[in-house]
């Protein structure tokens, strides 16, 4: 199935099931929400993380057929967003384009509805597809912030990366 277009809508309790569905293993879970997410994942815990206010929860459609292809998420704070949880739920449609889709539409929300000076997250350094796909989408490196997670028996290093409204504006004004 190849999807071409897609929407944000928001994302309840009657959207759990899928995205636990796609969350099927300890590292998937860390990789998606990182440490504040227990494996398995459970209703209770998407309760809890909802329940914050700073917190919007998206499912991403396939604005053609109407299916949820994965979840995302904002999470706002004083001056900045920070861009989290992105999952597209099934391994064959990653890789055809829609995370540029989806942060494009989450960076759009972002700075048109808050009065925020810039967005950021957090990428694990070994996923090159994403950081490649967040760098075409404006974002750099900040150099000066990591996060280690420890996973098993395995330390990851997740990198930051920022893009403030200004670079977002001249990147929308020539695409």
């Amino acid at each position: 199935m190849t999807v071409s277009k897609i929407r944000l809508e928001e994302f309840g309790r009657e959207n759990y099931a899928g995205l636990i569905s796609w969350v099927d293993s300890e590292e998937a879970l860390m990789q998606f929400a990182g440490p504040l997410l227990s494996f398995p994942l459970t209703a209770e815990q998407l309760d809890i993380s909802l329940a914050d206010k700073n917190r919007i929860a998206f499912r991403i459609v396939d604005a053609e057929i109407g299916l949820a292809v994965g979840h995302a998420e904002v999470y706002l704070s004083e001056n900045s967003a920070k861009i989290g949880r992105v999952l597209i739920g099934k391994k064959e449609h990653r890789n055809k384009g829609l995370g540029q889709q989806i942060v494009g539409l989450l960076l759009d929300f972002s700075f048109s509805n808050f009065d925020i000076s810039f967005v950021e997250l957090n990428v694990f350094d070994w996923n090159l597809g994403a950081i490649k796909c967040y760098g075409k989408a404006g974002f750099t490196i900040n150099p000066d912030k990591k996060l280690e997670r420890k996973i098993k028996n395995e330390i990851w290093t997740a990198i930051n990366m920022t893009i403030d409204r200004l670079r977002y504006e001249q990147i929308k004004m020539y695409s």
